[in-house]
């Protein structure tokens, strides 16, 4: 009785399964840097390597930004993001972005959770491709106390196109990340972060792709 039960429900469960065209498991490596200017004003420095089973070595994202602090919740900044990508660490394409963003720091409490926000807007365009593409990428953030002093972090973000250019092919909801890391304080300027993040690629009139990733991030505040 229980074999029958077991056969009969194995091809109920794969066909609940999504499906994905392309399912990739990643790590992902992150250093960022941020000195203080003055009270009000940081310039901060982000370095993202990018690699996976199956396109080996595929992205190294740079990123600088000056941020300037409006309130203790409230900050915007504005920078320049260069973002080379490969193939198995062979180069395949320039990509420039210009990107601006508003942060909400501890909008909102719930309990022991803090709630944070991000809106960032990207302007992208690729060495010998026309076009500027356009994204929006909304950012919701929830934190908790841990263990000892680390917390626990819940992201989601969404990446909308909005418009289309020869390499931004197509408009509307592109991609979500949603994210759970610990964060632990190493000392008081520097902090590290470990985690998971599931990256899911919307393709239209067919399965969608998927990415696991494996997340480590260093960041150092001065």
């Amino acid at each position: 009785m229980r074999k029958t039960i077991l056969l009969a429900t194995v091809p109920a469960l794969a066909l609940a399964s999504p499906s994905y065209a392309n399912e990739d498991t990643q790590y992902w490596q992150t250093l960022s840097v941020g000195v203080a200017l003055s009270p009000d004003f940081k310039i901060t420095n982000e370095l993202v390597a990018r690699s996976g089973e199956a396109r080996g070595f595929y992205e190294l994202e740079n990123s600088t930004m000056l941020n300037y602090k409006i309130t203790k919740q409230v900050t915007i900044a504005a920078g320049y993001v260069h973002n080379p990508t490969y193939r198995s660490s062979d180069f395949v394409a320039m990509e420039h972005r210009f990107r601006e963003q508003v942060t909400f720091d501890n909008i909102a409490k719930l309990g022991s959770i803090k709630l944070g926000a991000r809106l960032r807007m990207e302007q992208r365009w690729r060495d010998n491709v026309a076009g500027t593409g356009w994204r929006l990428r909304p950012y919701l953030k929830a934190s908790m106390p841990f263990v000892g002093k680390s917390s626990l972090n819940v992201t989601h973000e969404s990446f909308v196109n909005l418009n289309t250019t020869a390499f931004q092919r197509v408009d509307g909801y592109d991609r979500m990340r949603n994210a759970v890391t610990v964060s632990v304080p190493l000392n008081k300027q520097v902090s590290l972060d470990v985690g998971y993040l599931n990256q899911l690629g919307i393709v239209r009139n067919g399965p969608d792709n998927m990415d696991h990733v494996a997340t480590v991030a260093v960041s150092a505040n001065f």
